[in-house]
């Protein structure tokens, strides 16, 4: 599994480089802090796979790391490749 340090991703973002984000968590979590990104809460992951095709890399987050990691399993087992975690999720982007 391709991964990400919320440094980098920080990077990624100052430099305006190409990539598409993807928030994973429950509402309530997106409401509480949010870098941005698409919202598709881990329960509709499956159904709304197809909004995370993309020639860019996605970039997939929740609050720990582990909730975007069993997504990207999930859809690696269905052919997609440009699908990379945020480690540590927003736990460790606050840390930084």
């Amino acid at each position: 599994m391709k991964s990400i340090t919320p440094q980098e991703l920080k990077f990624w973002m100052d430099e305006q480089r190409p990539f598409v984000l993807v928030d994973v968590r429950e509402p309530f979590e997106r409401e509480a802090f949010s870098i941005g990104g698409i919202h598709i809460p881990l329960g509709e992951i499956m159904q709304r796979r197809e909004e995370l095709r993309s020639e860019q890399p996605v970039i997939i987050y929740c609050e720990k790391g582990i909730r975007s990691g069993i997504v990207i399993q999930r859809l690696e087992g269905l052919g997609f490749s440009n699908l990379v975690n945020l480690e540590g999720g927003m736990t460790a982007w606050k840390a930084m």
